[in-house]
Parts: structure tokens; sequence; C-alpha cells
């Protein structure tokens, strides 16, 4: 009889992969999970400090999410979203209004974070349409970013990886040369400089403002760039020269929402609001998958007419507003309403740095440690002095992976970036696990460089 992976094999092709890798990783096929744990049709255990593509936010198999979809499945499973409505999305909205930043109110639900992102650009693009500022059509993005692989999420994107292939598809996006902290070319750290990079975005303003509708931003956190983080102060000023040419902030919260960067939303740090924000991923505790772009009444009310008019936003999803997602949502906000669990997790993230500077203190490659909230992400260059990169066809981080896989850890790379954004009830005592894991597979695996 035939392996589960080897069934698996037979009929999957897998995200974001390239097939011909699994002749020699096979995938390993999942039983059951608890908490931080994975346990495979095998009995192997592995910890899941990546979250399981950074959504699980409060552990597999959560007794009381558990529980919520347990109950909604005995009364509703579905129902259309257009003149309809079901009780669970109408009171995760309630409870949403209360934690997002002020004057987001208005909530468009899709089913993935790039649908979100998606309908958030129409919603921006129609909205200039109809108040008479038909001259915004453009969209602009940071370098390096990554929104999602719709063709419009493509093309806001700027990671090679993922667009090069469809580069002839994709947008006309205008792009602003983002801050890289790690290689400033100003030569200023992030925890004390004042954005001199935000000169770019200035420049960018400068000659496109006009025309543009939208500038869509991963608030704090690049996450695919290989978890650039920089500060606060950007998000200040992108605000006040949004305001200056009138063009909106799409905030794509999706891997930054819920605590992970420390606060409830990465906005928050900077004490400024977006005009539309997309949440996913930790929405529904990594449950169900579910999005919402949410918008501000102003936005809202441009599209407020008489059917007549043809200004209604004619965007939808089949599962817009599903309810076990819902329920979901609920149980999870439900979950973190005290604060303790954001509490809890800003303690661990301390530890969880230092734990980290002290291990890899002086490590020959190790060119940068950076943090923000859990999420920790190890920089491994050729020399860090110069901050040279290693050669990208060497794979160093994808062989730590696969090291780390054999002593029941995921540490599944981005480039030779090596990072942990585990659900935010990790404990002290796996931190040290994964921790040393790390170590010893980043020491294995390039010790005859």
């Amino acid at each position: 009889m035939k392996s589960w992976s080897e069934r698996d094999l037979e009929y999957i092709w897998h995200p974001c992969s390239q097939m011909k890798d699994y002749e020699d990783l096979p995938p390993i096929v999942v039983d059951r999970g608890e908490g931080i744990f994975l346990y495979d049709v095998d009995g192997n255990r592995y910890i899941d400090v990546i979250s399981s593509w950074w959504c699980n936010l409060l552990g597999h198999c959560n007794p009381r999410i558990n529980e919520a979809i347990k109950k909604q499945l005995d009364e509703l499973e579905h129902v259309i979203f257009a003149n309809f409505s079901n009780k669970r999305a109408i009171e995760l909205c309630e409870k949403l209004v209360k934690v997002l930043p002020k004057g987001l109110c208005k909530f468009n639900f899709s089913d993935n974070g790039s649908s979100s992102i998606e309908s958030s650009m129409k919603m921006s693009f129609q909205y200039h349409q109809q108040v008479g500022n038909t001259h915004k059509k453009r969209f602009m993005a940071l370098s390096d970013a990554y929104h999602g692989e719709t063709i419009a999420a493509l093309s806001i994107g700027d990671c090679d990886l993922y667009t090069k292939i469809y580069k002839p598809l994709l947008m006309d996006v205008v792009r602003i040369q983002g801050p890289d902290c790690y290689r400033c070319p100003y030569g200023k750290c992030r925890d004390n400089c004042s954005c001199e990079c935000f000169e770019q975005a200035e420049k960018t303003f400068a000659q496109y403002g006009d025309e543009t509708c939208a500038v869509v931003v991963e608030p704090l956190l690049q996450g695919s760039a290989g978890m650039k983080i920089y500060p606060p102060l950007y998000l200040k000023k992108l605000r006040e020269i949004c305001d200056k040419y009138k063009v909106h902030i799409l905030a794509d919260e999706i891997a930054t929402g819920y605590g992970r960067t420390g606060k409830f939303f990465a906005f928050d740090h900077a004490g400024v609001a977006p005009d539309i924000m997309c949440l996913s991923k930790g929405l529904t505790g990594g449950y169900m998958p579910m999005s919402i772009a949410v918008t501000t009444q102003e936005i809202y009310d441009a599209f407020y007419a008489d059917y007549s008019t043809g200004k209604a936003f004619m965007h939808s999803h089949t599962y817009s507003g599903n309810p076990l997602a819902c329920a979901a949502a609920n149980a999870v906000l439900d979950i973190m309403a005290d604060g303790s669990v954001l509490k809890n997790a800003n303690i661990n993230a301390i530890y969880f740095n230092n734990l980290l500077k002290e291990k890899f203190a002086g490590h020959k490659y190790v060119g940068e440690i950076r943090s923000i909230g859990l999420i920790n992400a190890i920089e491994l260059v050729k020399n860090p002095a110069t901050k040279e990169p290693f050669d990208s066809k060497f794979r160093y981080g994808y062989q730590i992976y696969k090291q780390a896989l054999k002593k029941g850890v995921i540490l599944r790379p981005l480039g030779d970036v090596i990072y942990f954004n585990p659900p935010l009830i990790i404990d002290r005592d796996t931190m040290n696990f994964v921790v040393n894991v790390a170590y010893e597979c980043i020491n294995s695996v390039l010790a005859g460089v």
C-alpha cells in the first residue's frame, strides 16, 4: 500500500513549491495539532514556529475556537451575503470596530488576503472616480513589497520570486524606494533615525501623487521581503503626505495584525489610521479562510446612492461573511479581549529576542537579528562587515530548514533569512528549544562555507 506522502504526490500540486524538491523532501502529512505542536501520520512532532504561514494565532485546535465553530455548525453553515446576513458576522463587526484604528467602521468581507487587497484597490479607484477625481488612476507601493498573488496583488508586489514571470500581465504601478534599515543608504539606525529615507517617497509623490488613487503598504514589517522592519515614523510621514495629495493609504495588516507586532495592529504603533485596512490570517486564528477590507464612512458614502446611478460596489465573493469563519473570528477576539494574551506575548517577546542575541552574538555569518513583537529574524550573510549576501544558488536557508525538520522544528526560511513567527501562546521552554535547534542547524549547514 502506498504511503500518505506517495498518495499526496500522486495528485497534489503544492503552493509556492518546486515540486521536484519533493523527491528529496516528501510532503509531511500532518495527522493532528495541539497548541504549538503538529504531529504527522508517523507520530513525529514538530514545533510550528512559523504559525503555519503566519496565520495560527492561538495554537492548533484551541478548545474555545473549536467549540465556537462546532456550535455554529449546528445552527447555520452559510448563507448568501447579498440582502441576507447572519448574527456572527454582525457580532464580529461590532467587536472589531472597538479595536480598530479610529475611523474604520465599514466592513467588506472576502475569503483571503489577496482578495481583500483586490477589493480595497477597486474600492479606492471607484471612490475617486465617483467624487470627481477622475485623473487618479494609478497605485503606489513600496519596493520589496508583497501583497498577495492575484494579478492586481502581484502588480503592487515587488518580489521577483513571485512576480517576474508575470510582469507582461501586471499593472503599471508607481514604485517608491522603501526603507531598508539593515542596509540603510543614509547610515542610520531604525531605533533612532528620522526616517531620512522618506525623501524617496516625497520625490515619488511630487511626480505622481496627483494621479494616484492609493498607496498600498505593509505597515512596519515587509514579511516576504525577509522580515524587513522599519520605524513607525515612516507611517506618520506617509499619512501626512497622503492627506496632502488626497491619496488613500491601504494598510495590508494581513500578516501584521492581531498582536504580531506587539500591538493589536501595526498602525497602532504610529498613532495614525489608514483609509482602508485589510485583515486576514490571524482574523480567524488560522482556522477558516476569511478576509475583510475595513474602510471609513467617507469612502462608504461615495457609493451610497440610488441604484440607477451605477455607484454600487459590485464586488463579491460566494463565501463573504461565512458564519463558520465569523464564529472562529469572534472566538479569537473573545480570547484576546482582556489583553492578557498580548501582554504575556510582549513579555516573552523580550525574552525571545534577548535569547537570540545572546546565542548568536558574534556569529561569523549573522548579519542582523531583528524583531518586532514575537517576530524575530536572523539574516545570514556571507560577510557581516560588508553585508554581502550569500549566492542564492546555494539555498542555505532551505538546507537549514531541512535539518531543523529532522529535529522537530519548522523553520521555513525566506531566502537566507531564518525567522520565527510563532503563535502568541509560545512558552519559554519552547523558545529555548527552537533557538538551540536553529543554532545547531545554522552551524551545521554553514560549517563548510
